[in-house]
């Protein structure tokens, strides 16, 4: 008898629980938060993603295209948190 009260007491806990919770749940009001906007990195990101389905589509010649290669550095130094080395005469000069 007294495990049938038991049960009833946390049948009724449990309806109260779930019952405030649909409360809170129904009063609680939405808050939009603000989109941030990047247009500029936005813009270079659409153009190396364009890139980078430009070489995508290229299949196996891409891995000998310079733009593709140039494509994929860039690629991998974004997603690493790199930043690029310089492009000046010095960078090109000391790869030969």
């Amino acid at each position: 008898m007294e495990g049938k009260v038991l049960a009833r007491v946390a049948a009724i806990l449990f309806v109260a629980v779930v019952i405030a919770a649909t409360v809170i749940e129904m009063t609680r009001k939405e808050v939009d938060l603000p989109v941030p906007s990047t247009p500029t990195l936005q813009s270079a990101a659409d153009s190396l993603r364009q890139g980078q389905r430009r070489c995508q589509e290229m299949g196996e010649a891409a891995a000998k295209d310079a733009e593709c290669l140039r494509i994929w550095a860039e690629t991998r130094d974004r997603f690493l948190g790199r930043t690029p080395p310089p492009l000046g005469p010095a960078a090109t000069s000391a790869g030969q």
